[in-house]
């Protein structure tokens, strides 16, 4: 086996010229990494390469709110963490609190969960339906992307071999109405089986605002922006009638494989309440 260097920077500058230099592999929570590598108990993980630690960077720590009303979250941020900040958009919190154990929230990073691309991953799922952006930053300058744009399929994302994802930013943004749901084979430490998030926005009886969100329902987060257009613009009253076309439009994004009819029922049934109740006059909050 070749021999594998591990690398730990003191500051961030450090760490991205040994990105430039080395092209070595990130780790930060090692969540999912160290189980991708492992060779069994008490042996050495397999890395594909050299290894670059970034868990004690402080420049990639903190939730802070911007001048802008918008939210940056450092890319080492835990799930522990996001789940217990204000600042955090409530279905972004949802995500992180019902993600594994609690030793994996303590331990697991947004970057990481992003960076692993994987379409069962909690983390993504909330940011796409909020057009939160992935910032990215290398030796030579910084680009932004949203995440939607970022991740491009399963265990394939936009990162360049030179580049560390070093926050994620959440536009300012409200809804009259969220609902989130995570489905899995118990109640904790579950893989997802299916995750759905929706948001709205009822002003004078019309939905000025729609957006829905799935996980592991495909190789990556599925939002169909077309679907959401069928009820942007709608009374609340004629939702029933147009509500069968927007969820027919919304089976075009389920991947045909993996249990394709038991996904697109169960995304099917949890869209259909979320809408049912805007139809009915929810009261604004949280859609349970």
């Amino acid at each position: 086996m070749a021999e594998v260097k591990c690398f730990v920077p003191q500051t961030l500058q450090e760490a991205l010229e040994i990105r430039k230099q080395y092209h070595a592999i990130p780790l930060a929570g090692g969540s999912d990494l160290m189980v991708a590598g492992s060779m069994g108990a008490g042996v050495t993980p397999k890395f594909a390469g050299d290894v670059v630690v970034i868990t004690n960077l402080p420049e990639l720590k903190g939730i802070r709110e911007l001048d802008d009303g918008s939210v940056e979250i450092g890319a080492c941020t835990t799930s522990a963490e996001i789940a217990a900040s204000e600042l955090v958009h409530p279905l972004v919190r949802d995500a992180a609190s019902r993600m594994g154990a609690i030793a994996l929230r303590n331990s697991a990073t947004i970057g990481g969960n992003i960076g692993n691309a994987s379409p069962k991953g909690d983390m993504p799922q909330p940011l796409i339906l909020l057009d939160a952006e992935v910032v990215l930053r290398s030796a030579d300058g910084e680009r932004r992307m949203l995440v939607d744009e970022y991740i491009i399929a399963t265990k394939k994302t936009a990162l360049r071999d030179d580049e560390l994802i070093v926050s994620v930013v959440i536009p300012k943004q409200s809804f009259t109405h969220i609902f989130y749901r995570k489905i899995g084979m118990r109640r904790a430490n579950a893989i997802s089986k299916l995750t759905l998030s929706a948001a709205a926005t009822v002003k004078d009886g019309v939905v000025v605002d729609f957006r829905a969100s799935s996980g592991a329902a495909g190789p990556k987060v599925a939002r169909c922006r077309k679907a959401e257009e069928i009820l942007i613009g709608k009374k609340i009253s004629e939702l029933n009638t147009c509500k069968e076309e927007f969820l027919d439009a919304w089976n075009g994004v389920i991947s045909p494989h993996a249990m394709p009819e038991y996904r697109r029922n169960t995304t099917r049934r949890l869209l259909t309440h979320f809408i049912d109740a805007l139809a009915a006059g929810h009261p604004e909050g949280r859609v349970e």
